[in-house]
Formats: structure tokens, sequence, C-alpha cells
């Protein structure tokens, strides 16, 4: 294999200086601050008590665990971040005349569009805030997991930008089908590995166990979480779940507010996004909930998961691990036990056990509601998608698209939809080969 590796440049934490569009947003939204019933605590995994800022101490900078248990409505984004923001954001809202008359609905139909960032989707938006973050507090060094690789794709760019060596471990069953997002790390400067892998004890007992594996994320989380507790100088950092991951991801929905409001459709009636770990879809859809909470607009929300992986649909919602070997805190979410392994299915970032807690909340409180797709049924919307709309959408996005594409052919009356694509499927188009 070509060997990408260059010398890690640590670069100056200090904005620029240029001047950032005002349409970049200059804080993120917590939903904290707006929910009717506080979200359940995460419990240490000894003690199960709930954790306390030290507990979390040897995984996370202190900036990130605060904005974890932060209840203040908005958190103001630095000025280095939103310089980086500005590369690609705001993404567009586009309305999609061309998908309205292939379906022959009465609909208005809205995509917000992540596929524009470096790495292709949503994931930069928390990946460059987190090692921000890191980097401020003299951390070395990130570990993390990553499913189809997007994520791994992502904090390696933010790696590369701010400083810092970014070490992931790839779901096997991604690893080997999607090679290119690992090239795109290594580009960048990540070391990608396959989990689970003979580099840490966890990957080790689970080979043990099952030589054959195809892996999980739950299981990738254990290498990498392993891996960054015994390192001083590495933390390790998650591309969703968590509350300051998905606090990040709110600079989508406080742009489509923005956007819908100055296309005159201030209030849409419903909301697809896909459902993996949360954080897309939370990112988009939390600002409108939120709305909804105070103002009483009347929003629709709806998560699409894989019905290969279906944690919101048929999982119980319950305290569990967020890993296989149990290192995490124990979260309040809906999961299908951190002992599942699901199918090999090509929405790699869609193969997570469980559900963010505050997504899996907001169910319980009947905030949004979830379906589950078939995978054939989700390529079959993405194919629809492109040939209407030009943009390939990427597998996990498909699931958005597939539920949305079948309220609309069943819509009688005008309402507008707004579909979270999360990103592009350029890198994923493999997956596609096989469908078509």
């Amino acid at each position: 294999m070509t060997d990408f590796a260059l010398p890690v440049e640590t670069r100056s934490i200090e904005p620029l200086g240029f001047e950032v569009p005002s349409s970049v947003p200059t804080r993120w939204y917590n939903i904290q601050a707006d929910l009717p019933e506080p979200c359940p605590p995460a419990l240490h995994p000894g003690t199960k008590e709930p954790l306390g800022p030290e507990d979390l101490a040897p995984l996370f900078p202190m900036s990130l665990i605060m904005q974890e248990v932060s209840t203040e409505r908005y958190v103001e984004i630095p000025e280095t971040i939103r310089e980086i923001y500005s590369l690609w954001r705001p993404s567009p809202l586009v309305r999609a005349h061309r998908l309205e008359r292939a379906l022959g609905t009465p609909a208005r139909i809205y995509y917000k569009y992540e596929g524009v960032s470096p790495a292709g989707s949503h994931k930069p938006n928390t990946a460059i805030a987190q090692a921000y973050y890191n980097k401020l507090e003299g951390t070395e060094k990130l570990t993390t997991e990553t499913g189809a690789g997007q994520w791994g794709a992502s904090l390696s760019l933010a790696g590369a930008l701010l400083g810092l060596d970014v070490e992931v471990w790839q779901v096997r069953a991604s690893y080997d089908s999607k090679p290119y997002r690992r090239y795109q790390m290594e580009v960048y400067g990540g070391t990608c590995h396959s989990s689970p892998s003979e580099l840490t004890q966890a990957g080790r007992d689970i080979l043990a166990r099952d030589p054959e594996t195809t892996g999980s994320l739950g299981m990738a989380i254990s290498e990498a979480v392993e891996v960054a507790a015994q390192d001083p100088n590495a933390h390790y950092s998650l591309g969703s779940v968590l509350n300051h991951v998905l606090l990040h991801q709110t600079v989508i929905g406080e742009e489509a507010l923005v956007q819908l409001e100055e296309a005159g459709d201030r209030v849409p009636d419903v909301i697809f996004g896909c459902a993996g770990g949360g954080s897309n879809l939370a990112g988009l859809t939390f600002p409108f909930i939120g709305r909804n909470l105070r103002e009483g607009t009347t929003t629709r929300v709806v998560a699409a998961e894989p019905a290969a992986c279906p944690s919101l649909t048929q999982g119980e919602y319950r305290y569990d691990h967020g890993d296989v070997a149990g290192l995490t805190p124990l979260l309040k979410m809906h999961t299908l036990g951190s002992d599942f392994v699901p199918p090999a299915i090509h929405a790699g970032g869609l193969r997570y056990h469980g559900m963010a807690p505050l997504v899996s909340h907001a169910v319980e409180l009947g905030l949004m509601s979830a379906v589950a797709v078939e995978q054939d049924d989700a390529f079959a919307a993405g194919v629809e998608f492109a040939r209407a709309e030009g943009i390939i959408p990427a597998p996990e996005s498909t699931h958005a698209v597939a539920a949305a594409i079948a309220h609309a052919r069943a819509a009688t009356e005008p309402e507008v939809i707004v579909i979270g694509l999360s990103g592009n499927g350029v890198l994923d188009l493999p997956a596609y080969g096989s469908y078509v």
C-alpha cells in the first residue's frame, strides 16, 4: 500500500484573522436547555453512580466535558473553528424541484446537503471542534473508531488542520469493502487499522472468541478507548452519540432555520434524517424541536434507521455500554445490546447497536418518531434521488431519502418536507454497483 505519511506540523490555534461570512453560525444550540424532562445521566461502569467530570478526564479535555453536561441554551463557537467551518459552511439548502416532479407530489421538498465538506459528510462539524479543544489543552494524539470511514476521514482532516496525530480503528466489514476511505485518512495523515485487531487486548479477546467476525462499532470503540486510556498524551474522540458531539452538529439546523425562512417556508411540516448514532439527525432537527418546545410550532421529526440495525424501532430503552468490552460509561439509550453484531450492510455508518441518549430521550418524550428502512429500499431511493437531483447520496443518507420519498408519494395536500442529506456517496460507488 502507498505510504502517505507526512511529518506532523503543529499549526497555531489562533484564528488566521480573515473575515468569516456572517452566514456561518456563531453558536451551537443545546437542546438540554429546553427539554421538559432532563436526560438521564451517564453512569460510571464500575460504581453505577452518575459520572463526574473527573471520571471522563482520562478520555476527554475538560472543555468538552463541560459541554457534555451543560444546560446552557447556546454555546459560542470559537473564531478559529468558524474560520475552518467557512471552508464549506453554510452548507446549501436546496429545493428539490426535479424530485418533486418525478414523484408527482404536491409537497415542497428541500434537502440540507452536508456532502460539500472537504471530507464529504457532516462529520467535520464536530471533528474540527473536538480537535480544537484537545489542542488547546495540550493533547498530542486522538484515537477513534469509524464505520464507513467518514468519521475517521473527518478526524484525520481535523488533525491535519490543527496539528494532531490521529489513529483510527475501522470496522472490519467497511475496512475491507471501502478502501477509499482508508486512503482518504492516510492522505490527511491519519493511521487506520482494521477492527478487531491484534493491537489491543480488547481486539485480541474478540478475535479469540470469533476470528471471522465482521466487526462492529462497539468493538472498534473498545480498541480506541483502550489505547487512549493508556497514553497520557492521547485522548479519545467520538463521532456520534455523546451530548457534545450532537451539540457541535447543530450548526446544520441553525443554518436551516434561517435558510427556510428566507425561502418562505419557515416552519416545515416534517424533517427526515438518517439515524445510526444520532449526530446528523440531532444536528439538523434539534434546533427545530427546540423551537417547537419554546414557540409551539409543530414540525415533525422522523428518524430513518436501517432495518438491519433497528435500535430505535426494536431496541430496548435502558442503560447499556457504548462498546463491547464495557470500557465506556453506561448510557440510557435505545439499544440492541452492546454485544449485537449487525449484518455487514453497505451503510457502515449506521451499524451501531445503540442510539445517542439525547435522541433516545427525545423519542421517549414523543418529540420525534422513527421508521426502519430495508437496504434495497434505501438504495432504490438513492438511485431515484441521484437521477432527479444529480447528487449520489451516501448509503447512510439514502435511508432518510427513502422515508421522505415514501411520505411525499403519499401526500395529498401541499406540505413542506426537509431531508437531511448527510453526505455524498462518491467513495461508496462499489455499494451502488452491487445494488444496480
